[in-house]
């Protein structure tokens, strides 16, 4: 965790480089990287250098999907585009065409960065009372397994738009690698096992899921080939009919339907709500193209999402509030402290400020101003440690002094999923993509005949205010977004690409991304290293979470101390990246152990300086 130079940071990649090679090349010449074939499943990897593009995601078969994508001569959004949609058949507990999310676009031609925000919208009939029964807020276990959390899908309509923009393929053509991936089938892992475990008893409670993911009752077997063909067929069918068939076809139909009577088994105790999304939300669905959020830091441009979702608000707040400290040279227990105690503050006043910029009024500017945050970082003391539920302060009117904020309300829940992936081509383009349903599992109910799980995302509202004296910007509304922790980010360096980095886990997902980013920028790590260095999330909260490597250390110990309170978590995120090195190649990097390891992978691979 101690600061290093930029000269063994150079050191550390070539030697990584000259094993990831061998790994690479290996992953690269398999024939399941153009097929995807279980029988011949790519090498995992996390970490590959090399020419040409770079992918990096959770799993080998779709990251396969992406490289072959680019050797074919497609761009970094045509590969993303397969990617995401080979993930909609291997990750479908993480993402797919019922879900959304944010993408981040750097434009190797004209130098700029853009942003859509495919997030999930609520039904135009929703009012702040959507998850309230009797005037109190439905037990979250209740809301999450419903037709109530669902919303209108975003992913498809993302796609599209990103391919009509910047594209060189049709959807069908960038949806023909996961329709045969779905057909044809993957490996069942330990990873996928167990999150079907974790799920087990509601999906049981829907027949379309059971028959799908609990055939004859049972979980899948590691090791066994897993297909979907329903979801092939949907895929087929909304390649050949385009996002039409979705959002004004049979596809959107047969959402409509299970969403107003969720299948739900004869033999099922649970209650399970209907929900309020119309053909009318769906028909009425459009992406939104969005100016990102932009801070400096250690010269360099660090870009975001901006809201609806709060990660890029958040993520450059605690960026700017540690811009004042010199993280290199701090021993491993004050940089910690001081990580913390930014993320803490950034997130008192993303819980006051932030939601929906259609709704609300939410001064992204101030937020991610250099004024507001020294009137923040003040707070910070390098013995003691800030109480929460800490005030916001107010970023509309930045204070001279320190803003100690005003009254304080305890950030409210949201759950810890979603996958991401990391894409970059041989032009310089670069995407940044993260894609959700909600929770691992989503809704837990099947589109019944099309293979898709369908999103809670609506559960992401704050059900009720967390104190009814401070305005709420994340309350239900009609054709409202929910507010987000999605952060894909994309770091350039005098206007050309150094690195990007993205994760999923909820809101986990901001902490994560900064930590990977302060561990790759101040402490000199290889971009490998700082995703897989062990990790801590803070969240306004009274307890700090540690994942074990933090847990189990003595610096624990250093910072209790102090007066910090921990929590165990087992696992925070799953970040995928790519670093341009100055030569020109790229550097995928993916996990190491987290969610059974990711999957980095590069056209041509090369360990040589």
């Amino acid at each position: 965790m101690g600061p290093a130079a930029g000269s063994t940071t150079r050191r550390r990649i070539t030697a990584l480089a000259a094993t990831a090679a061998v790994v690479a090349t290996l992953a690269a010449s398999s024939p399941a990287a153009v097929a995807g074939t279980p029988d011949a499943a790519p090498v995992k990897s996390p970490v590959a250098v090399g020419y040409g593009g770079a992918v990096s995601s959770v799993d080998a078969n779709a990251s396969a999907v992406g490289i072959d994508v680019l050797r074919r001569g497609g761009n970094a959004v045509d590969a993303a585009v397969a990617t995401a949609a080979a993930l909609g058949v291997t990750e479908p507990y993480s993402a797919g065409i019922g879900g959304g999310g944010y993408l981040v676009y750097y434009n190797a031609r004209t130098h700029r960065i853009s942003t859509i925000d495919g997030r999930e919208t609520a039904p135009h009939t929703a009012t702040d009372g959507l998850f309230l029964e009797n005037g109190k807020p439905l037990p979250f276990d209740q809301a999450v397994t419903s037709g109530l959390s669902v919303g209108a899908p975003g992913t498809p309509a993302t796609w599209q738009a990103a391919l009509d923009r910047w594209g060189t393929r049709s959807l069908a053509q960038s949806l023909a690698p996961a329709e045969r991936l779905a057909e044809r089938g993957f490996t069942v892992d330990q990873t996928f096992r167990q999150q079907t475990a974790d799920n087990q008893a509601r999906f049981a409670d829907f027949p379309a899921t059971a028959k799908l993911f609990l055939p004859g009752g049972r979980l899948p077997v590691v090791g066994s080939t897993f297909a979907n063909p329903d979801l092939a067929r949907t895929y087929q069918e909304l390649g050949r009919r385009g996002l039409g068939a979705l959002y004004r076809g049979d596809i959107g139909t047969d959402i409509i339907d299970t969403v107003h009577k969720p299948p739900v088994s004869p033999t099922a105790t649970r209650k399970v709500r209907p929900g309020k999304l119309s053909a009318a939300d769906l028909a009425g669905y459009g992406v939104n193209f969005r100016s990102p959020t932009h801070v400096s830091y250690r010269g360099l441009d660090v870009y975001g999402i901006a809201p609806s979702s709060s990660g890029g608000t958040t993520t450059g707040e605690a960026l700017n509030i540690l811009q004042r400290y010199d993280l290199s040279t701090m021993s491993s227990a004050q940089y910690l402290h001081h990580f913390i105690e930014a993320s803490r503050i950034a997130f008192a006043d993303r819980g006051r400020w932030v939601g929906d910029p259609a709704y609300t009024n939410v001064p992204s500017r101030g937020l991610t101003s250099r004024q507001f945050a020294d009137s923040r970082a003040c707070l910070i003391k390098p013995d003691a440690v800030l109480s929460s539920p800490l005030p916001p302060g107010d970023p509309r009117h930045p204070v001279s002094g320190c803003d100690h904020g005003g009254t304080a309300a305890p950030t409210t829940y949201e759950g810890q999923n979603t996958t991401n992936l990391t894409v970059a081509d041989r032009w310089g383009n670069v995407v940044e993509y993260t894609l959700t349903i909600e929770q691992t599992g989503g809704s837990g109910i099947v589109v019944p005949g099309r293979g898709f799980l369908l999103n809670n995302e609506l559960t992401d509202f704050d059900f009720a205010p967390a104190n009814p004296a401070v305005p709420d910007p994340n309350l239900p509304g009609p054709g409202k977004r929910p507010r987000s922790s999605i952060s894909p980010t994309i770091v350039l360096k005098d206007g050309r690409p150094d690195f990007a980095i993205g994760s999923p886990g909820g809101a986990t997902i901001i902490t994560t991304v900064l930590q990977v980013l302060l561990g790759h920028v101040d402490r000199g790590l290889p971009l490998v290293d700082a995703i897989a260095a062990p990790r801590a999330s803070q969240r306004n909260g009274a307890n700090t979470e540690l994942e074990p490597g933090l847990y189990n250390s003595p610096l624990r110990g250093e910072l209790e101390r102090i007066g910090h309170h921990f929590a165990l978590n087992p696992e925070i995120g799953a970040a995928t990246g790519v670093q341009r090195l100055p030569d020109g190649r790229w550097v995928a990097a993916a996990e190491t152990v987290r969610r059974g390891g990711g999957s980095a992978m590069v056209v041509h691979p090369s360990g040589k300086e």
